[in-house]
C-alpha cells in the first residue's frame, strides 16, 4: 500500500486573488475553498511570475523563473522542452499521475510527465488534429445536439451570459465528474497526484444559470478606477477589447457572471472533497491556486498579462493531511515555488537548478530574520499593445512597475491604496523609496545581460523582451 501521500492539485484559469471569501471579498462566495484556508493556510500574497496561461504553467510546472524557463510573455504554439517537470519527478517516484482539464502544453495533448491525461483546451486545435476530451464527451452526452459554443460567447470576451448546457454538462462539472472517475478507478498501490485543472473562470463567461441567477441581483462594490488609467477610458467597441469603457449593464453582468463561474468551481471542489473523503485514499495534501488573474474592468481593463492585482495576484490555499498551525501567510510567493513545495509534500528533493522554493516552512510559522525571499519578481512580455512589456517587483506592501519600451514607472502602496488607485511615482514624499525600488529591479535584471534592459547601475528602457527566448517564429 502507500506509504507516500496523495496530492490533489487544483488549478484555475483566469481566477483573482482576490476572489475567496477567506480573503475578504464583499460579494463572491466560495465555502469550500475557505474551509480548506481554516484547515491550511491562505498565501494573500501569491503572485503570477509571468501573468498569462501559457508562462505562468511553465512556472507552475517546473520551478522556474521567466528567466529559467525562457517564457516572458505568451506564444502559442512553442514546444515545452523542458527534462523536469514536476508531474515527471512524481511519476519517478512512483506516484500515479493524472492531469484533467487544461493543460496549455505544447504540442497539444502532450504529457509533460503525467502517465494520463484527459484533455480540454478550449478551442484551441492548432494542427486540426487535437482530440478535446470534453467536446468528444458532451457530443456523446447530448447526441452531437450540443457544442460548448452554441452560446455565441466568445473565447477572450467581456460579454457574459449564462451558459445554454445543464450545470451537470458545463466543462468545470466534466472536469470534476472526470476527476472523480479517476478515485474510482485509480490504482490502491500507488500514491497518486491528481491535477484538476479548470479552464474557467477564464472566458466566456458562462456559468450554469443556476448559478447566474444566485448572483443576479447582488449589490456590487464600485469599479476601481486609478489616476493613471485614464487613457483607457474611452467608449469599447468590440466584445473582445482589452480595454475601454464597457457600458454599466454589461460591466455589471460580467462581474456577476465572473462571480458565478468561481462559485460553480467552488461546488465542484467541493464535490470533489466528498468523493475523496469517501474514497479511503490515505493520507492527502490538497493545493488550490491559479496561474493569473482577470482585470475585470478594473482601470477599464480587461483580461491578464498586466502587473496589476486583479491580473496578478492569484489565490493560493495549502491544505496538509493534518492541518496547518498557520492559517494565513503574508510572505510573497511566486509560481515557481509550487514544484518543489509539492514534492516536498511527497518527501521528496527538489531537483538541482529550480529557482523556487517550498513554501512548507510557511505553514507552521513565520520565517525568522530574512529567512525568506524580500521581495518577488513578476514580468510579461508586451502582449496587446507595444506599450505593455512590463517587469514587477511586490513584498506585498509596495509595488513596483517599470515598462520596458517607455520607462514609465509606477509606485503603489498596497497596505493604503489595495486597488492600486494613486500612482505614487512622481510623488515627493515617496522619492526615496522609488529610487530603492527601482534598484531592487536593476538588481534583479543585471544577471539578464542579453535582454538589455539594465547597465547594472540604471533601467534602460526602450525595448521590449521577446515572449520566449530565443525568439521563436
Amino acid at each position: 500500500m502507500p506509504t507516500r501521500p496523495n496530492v490533489v492539485f487544483i488549478l484555475a484559469d483566469q481566477w483573482r486573488g482576490d476572489c475567496l471569501g477567506v480573503a475578504g471579498h464583499p460579494v463572491v462566495a466560495t465555502p469550500h475553498l475557505d474551509m480548506l484556508a481554516q484547515r491550511g493556510t491562505w498565501f494573500s500574497s501569491a503572485y503570477s511570475t509571468v501573468p498569462s496561461c501559457i508562462a505562468a504553467r511553465a512556472s507552475l510546472f517546473t520551478g522556474l523563473s521567466a528567466a529559467g524557463h525562457g517564457r516572458l510573455g505568451y506564444q502559442d504554439q512553442v514546444a515545452w522542452d523542458y527534462g523536469t517537470t514536476l508531474a515527471g519527478e512524481l511519476s519517478r517516484a512512483g506516484y500515479q499521475t493524472h492531469c484533467v482539464g487544461k493543460t496549455h502544453f505544447f504540442p497539444q495533448r502532450a504529457h509533460l510527465g503525467f502517465q494520463s491525461l484527459e484533455s480540454y483546451e478550449g478551442d484551441q486545435n492548432f494542427d486540426g488534429r487535437y482530440v478535446n476530451d470534453y467536446h468528444e464527451w458532451l457530443h456523446e452526452r447530448t447526441g452531437g445536439r450540443a457544442r460548448e459554443t452554441d452560446h455565441g460567447v466568445d473565447w477572450n470576451s467581456w460579454y457574459a451570459r449564462p451558459s445554454h448546457l445543464p450545470e451537470d454538462l458545463h466543462s468545470s462539472s466534466w472536469v470534476t465528474t472526470r476527476a472523480i472517475e479517476f478515485l474510482r478507478r485509480r490504482d490502491p498501490t500507488r500514491p497518486f497526484f491528481l491535477n484538476l485543472s479548470f479552464h474557467r473562470p477564464h472566458p466566456p463567461i458562462d456559468p450554469p444559470q443556476v448559478f447566474f441567477d444566485l448572483y443576479r441581483d447582488r449589490a456590487l462594490p464600485a469599479v476601481p478606477m486609478g489616476d493613471w488609467a485614464r487613457r483607457y477610458d474611452q467608449p469599447v467597441g468590440d466584445v473582445n477589447a482589452w480595454y475601454g469603457r464597457v457600458p454599466v449593464p454589461f460591466l455589471d453582468r460580467a462581474r456577476r457572471a465572473y462571480f458565478a463561474q468561481i462559485e460553480h468551481i467552488d461546488n465542484q471542489i467541493g464535490r470533489f472533497l466528498m468523493a475523496l473523503s469517501r474514497a479511503t485514499a490515505g493520507p492527502t495534501w490538497v493545493v488550490f491556486t491559479a496561474d493569473h488573474g482577470e482585470m475585470l474592468g478594473d482601470h477599464c481593463l480587461w483580461r491578464k498579462t498586466y502587473a496589476y492585482e486583479g491580473s496578478a495576484r492569484v489565490p493560493l490555499i495549502v491544505c496538509p493531511p493534518q492541518g496547518a498551525v498557520r492559517h494565513r501567510s503574508s510572505e510573497v510567493v511566486m509560481q515557481e515555488d509550487l514544484m518543489p513545495s509539492v514534492l516536498a509534500m511527497a518527501g521528496l528533493p527538489a531537483p538541482a537548478g529550480l529557482d523556487g522554493r517550498s513554501v512548507l516552512p510557511l505553514l507552521a510559522a513565520p520565517p525568522a530574520g530574512n529567512s525568506w525571499r524580500d521581495w518577488g519578481h513578476g514580468e510579461h512580455a508586451a502582449c496587446y499593445a507595444p506599450e505593455t512589456g512590463m517587469q514587477y517587483l511586490t513584498d506585498g506592501r509596495w509595488k513596483y512597475v517599470w515598462y520596458t519600451l517607455t520607462g514609465e514607472e509606477q509606485l503603489f502602496d498596497l497596505r493604503n491604496d489595495p486597488q492600486e488607485c494613486l500612482n505614487l511615482a512622481a510623488a515627493p514624499s515617496c522619492g526615496d523609496c522609488l529610487v530603492d525600488w527601482r534598484d531592487r529591479l536593476v538588481a534583479a535584471l543585471a544577471p539578464r545581460v542579453e535582454d538589455g534592459l539594465t547597465d547594472g547601475r540604471c533601467l534602460l528602457p526602450g525595448r521590449n523582451l521577446p515572449p520566449t527566448r530565443p525568439a521563436k517564429a
